[in-house]
């Protein structure tokens, strides 16, 4: 029993990683607020807590201001494309509820709506992960991210559960819970993502030894 509790029991450990995300979920914040920089800041969260989930975190600081500085332009450049199409997606949403017509064409439409929504989401939880982790086009990174959420569905349920309970904790019941935020979402979400990217960094290795081999 009183392994639980020494310095590197389950127990401390467990605790030293919800003290971290609060850190992390600070760093984040001040990171996020210039607002273009939301990308590079949730890259770099993902980053460390990515390395948290297989016990490598090393230097917190340090760590998530390198990735911040590595992936500052890709993840800017991802993150400004999600944030229209984000706006584009609230435009519908809100000319599709204040013109509601019982009709198939308004049917239709909502129908196209949710689910280019559900896909908004998908690539949303997921790119800025992937982003932490591998090395490819912003346009591979957007079909990468939807191809593994859906393929993973069961994670992707999972972590937009994980969100959703965050956001209705903070709004609806405990407020000051704000403080783990992202950090403890993005936390839990790695652990979820941390077998799925290796199995991805093993068939991307796999592929370019392939390549290699024919060439």
């Amino acid at each position: 029993m009183s392994n639980l509790f020494n310095l590197d029991g389950p127990v401390l450990q467990f605790i030293n990683k919800i003290v971290y995300s609060v850190y992390l979920n600070i760093l984040w914040f001040i990171c996020c607020i210039p607002v273009v920089t939301i990308g590079a800041s949730t890259t770099a969260l993902f980053y460390v807590t990515l390395k948290m989930s297989k016990n490598e975190e090393g230097n917190l600081t340090k760590a998530f201001f390198h990735s911040f500085r590595e992936n500052l332009k890709q993840a800017t450049i991802i993150w400004l494309i999600l944030l229209f199409l984000g706006i584009v997606l609230g435009i519908d949403g809100y000319v599709l509820y204040h013109l509601r017509f019982e009709n198939i064409f308004w049917t239709l439409c909502t129908a196209v709506f949710f689910v280019t929504g559900a896909a908004y989401a998908i690539v949303l939880m997921y790119i800025f992960p992937l982003l932490a982790r591998f090395d490819n086009t912003v346009g591979a990174m957007f079909k990468n991210a939807l191809f593994i959420g859906l393929r993973f569905l069961f994670c992707t349920v999972l972590m937009a559960v994980i969100y959703f309970a965050m956001l209705l904790v903070v709004i609806r019941i405990f407020t000051p819970a704000v403080i783990f935020g992202e950090g403890l979402c993005a936390l839990l979400c790695s652990h979820l993502l941390s077998n799925i990217l290796a199995l991805c960094e093993e068939k991307t290795k796999e592929h370019k030894e392939a390549a290699s081999e024919v060439s």
